[in-house]
């Protein structure tokens, strides 16, 4: 009778009580989403652009930017973009600075990127907030794509905290 009711306990907490108990444990914790992979500034990176959100008519980016912590909206993060004109060629009028709204969002528009040897259409986006490290990465929409989301998710910087 004894052992019984040892296998009726064990199994009440093994099949209903333990994946109960880690519902719960997963539910309380945060969130993490995946940072977005870096990849090459490139040579034709300027500083301070202009503030826009707009550098043409075409294609359209939006999204929002994240912390990989928590997957928590950044609202003070600022964005900046270049790519190419139409022709291929970088010029001034295809660079913008903008900051996202307090829920983190943006909306970016340009003309398509124009090919040149070696390289697909992309464009170049640079990701600063304060407390994280800086995101460079690209963005490669497809020939015929007229808007494209993409988060921007972003990690805390490391601090080391020295002791004397």
């Amino acid at each position: 009778m004894i052992r019984i009711r040892l296998q009726i306990y064990l199994f009440i907490n093994l099949v209903v009580l333990v994946p109960a108990l880690l519902l719960a444990t997963l539910s309380q914790g945060q969130p993490a989403c995946i940072p977005t992979p870096y990849d090459s500034l490139g040579p034709f990176y300027q500083p301070n652009t202009p503030e826009r959100d707009r550098t043409g008519r075409g294609l359209v980016v939006y999204g929002r930017v994240l912390s990989s912590s928590g997957c928590i909206a950044l609202a003070k993060a600022k964005i900046e973009w270049w790519s190419t004109n139409s022709q291929g060629e970088y010029d001034d009028k295809h660079r913008a600075t903008q900051k996202v709204d307090p829920d983190g969002r943006y909306r970016y528009e340009t003309d398509f990127p124009g090919h040149y040897t070696g390289r697909p259409p992309h464009l170049h986006v640079r990701v600063t907030a304060s407390g994280y490290r800086t995101l460079i990465t690209q963005i490669y929409p497809k020939e015929d794509q007229k808007s494209l989301y993409s988060d921007f998710v972003i990690t805390i910087i490391d601090r080391i905290i020295e002791i004397r």
